[in-house]
């Protein structure tokens, strides 16, 4: 892993950075076929990310445009940066086949601590792809379903948990 000795004590390496610096299809879209946000309140990292589906020459759903905001650390951003590159112009089947694996990879590695941040990635990419099938009411696959469910019962422990926390 070849990492930038000068930022971060040498975490991040040179595409982390290049990513977080310049970041693509940063934005919204304007009525986005599915969005998905997700965060974690015990690293402060909110994610949207926004999916205009089309359908290909074969009649497959297919992400035809993706962007994201996020609010975050550099991995962060470098992850949401990198699921967009990934997944534009796939089929909605193929970009649900990438994994936190893939984005680390891409990006050339990250440190451990930080590998929640590509989880998030994976995570608002399902929660929008959810969200647009629930919206043009197609049949849900049980993996999407359960992907789903996992999701928001993760983040339903994690604010119950720290509900109280910083209050006095």
């Amino acid at each position: 892993m070849k990492t930038n000795k000068n930022i971060c004590g040498g975490l991040y390496t040179e595409k982390v950075l290049k990513t977080f610096k310049n970041p693509h299809n940063y934005g919204k879209i304007k009525n986005a076929s599915g969005i998905g946000k997700v965060g974690n309140i015990t690293c402060g990292d909110v994610m949207w990310l926004y999916i205009k589906v089309a359908q290909n020459k074969k009649g497959e759903d297919f992400i035809k445009d993706i962007k994201f905001e996020t609010f975050g650390c550099v991995a962060a951003i470098s992850t949401s940066s990198i699921i967009t590159d990934l997944v534009k112009g796939k089929t909605v089947a193929e970009a649900l086949k990438i994994t936190k694996d893939n984005i680390i990879e891409e990006l050339g590695g990250l440190p451990k601590i930080k590998y929640h941040c590509s989880v998030l990635a994976v995570d608002a990419l399902v929660e929008a792809v959810y969200d647009y099938f629930s919206k043009t009411k197609q049949k849900i696959s049980a993996d999407l379903r359960k992907r789903h469910d996992i999701i928001k019962k993760s983040s339903e422990i994690i604010e119950k948990r720290y509900e109280n926390y910083g209050k006095k």
